[in-house]
């Protein structure tokens, strides 16, 4: 095969569910107007032209792969990487979560920067062995602070600067153009225009902890405006333990579960309050997203998620159902110029930390990638 004089970088990625599409259009991003282009390959996924639009990037590659095809030594995997690399003159792989940074060490020489979306990917023995094999061409970034440190404290030996953080982050002005008004959003949402609406986003999994959420609005709905009502969106296995939890207490007729709703963050404007229970939240997409619509936060006091919450929104101590009730009751009682400066302030801290812009910036001075840059 004949390669290509350009500078590229190859942008590895498990998969497009979720939120890891727009990931993969995050790290894109990225080069703009930095002189490299960018080959995304997702390891999993059915070909799909809408995906590989949403990426902005220059090539979009799709491997196939079913989860159960990956499992084991990858062998596969490793083979068709190696022939994509050896087409094309990358500098660098950018490779989420551990199963590409696996293939992408095996299969190629080039300089790996894993990105982590989750606590705990190098507390296994055999992982912390593999990438001090590998020291030399890996890095790592996580999503957050606390992901970072999590990382740190697996592999001790690791110099600092090795691993690094890079939060995720949003495009403003276009989700702020997407999003539906608040009317549009409830009618299509099927949601009353006068309740006061508190809303949860997110698959209804232990993890999320809807549980302590329920327990909390079932405090505080004494205190809150008539007619209040929690939201909540996503599916999982716990839909019909939360619902009997709802009735339990209830409060059965307040909440309503919308199930998986598409585009999710373009209905935020409907909602009152954001509320995020979750059990240290690696970071927490949804929380940008509600900033965007200007919806008051309110969030678990750990994980990621503190680190986008403190100082413009309410924190309580994770399960704290007394805390959360008082963090409900308090936002209730926002009067509308409240709101408005509750509204500028989540604004600037998106363009200041969690906008393109800013985390493009902290990526080039990150010390792994001006080395990388002078040696390609």
């Amino acid at each position: 095969m004949t390669r290509s004089a350009e500078r590229h970088v190859l942008q590895f990625c498990h998969g497009y569910d979720g939120p890891f599409l727009d990931c993969a259009r995050q790290y894109a991003s990225l080069f703009v107007g930095k002189g490299y282009r960018v080959t995304t390959v997702f390891l999993t996924g059915a070909a799909d032209p809408e995906v590989a639009a949403g990426c902005a990037s220059d090539e979009v590659l799709f491997l196939e792969y079913s989860s159960k095809a990956i499992r084991g030594l990858k062998l596969n995997a490793i083979r068709d990487l190696r022939e994509i690399v050896a087409s094309r003159n990358f500098s660098f792989c950018i490779a989420h979560r551990f199963k590409p940074v696996y293939i992408a060490l095996l299969g190629t020489r080039l300089p790996v920067i894993g990105v982590h979306h989750a606590f705990g990917d190098y507390r296994r023995r055999g992982r912390q062995l593999f990438a001090s094999l590998f020291r030399k061409r890996l890095s790592l970034l996580g999503v957050s602070d606390a992901v970072r440190d999590d990382m740190r404290a697996s592999l001790p030996k690791w110099p600092l600067d090795r691993i690094q953080t890079l939060y995720n982050r949003v495009d403003i002005s276009q989700l702020q153009n997407r999003q539906f008004t608040a009317e549009q959003a409830r009618i299509e949402l099927g949601l009353s225009p006068s309740s006061w609406i508190v809303a949860n986003v997110g698959r209804l999994h232990p993890d999320k902890d809807q549980a302590t959420l329920l327990r909390g609005f079932a405090k505080a709905l004494p205190s809150l405006p008539e007619g209040s009502q929690l939201v909540i969106l996503g599916k999982g296995a716990l839909e019909h333990n939360l619902k009997g939890l709802a009735l339990e207490l209830g409060i059965g007729s307040h909440v309503l579960f919308l199930g998986q709703v598409a585009q999710a963050s373009l209905y935020y404007k409907a909602f009152d309050v954001f509320a995020l229970s979750s059990d240290h939240e690696p970071f927490g997409m949804v929380l940008l997203e509600a900033m965007v619509a200007g919806v008051p936060l309110l969030a678990t006091s750990c994980g990621g998620a503190k680190e986008v919450v403190e100082g413009v929104g309410v924190l309580f101590p994770l399960g704290d159902t007394e805390r959360l009730a008082h963090g409900l009751i308090h936002l209730s009682r926002l009067d509308a110029e409240q709101r408005r400066e509750c509204a500028e302030l989540m604004l600037l801290r998106l363009q200041e930390r969690f906008s393109d812009q800013a985390v493009r910036d902290v990526f080039w001075r990150l010390p792994q990638v001006t080395q990388l840059v002078v040696e390609s």
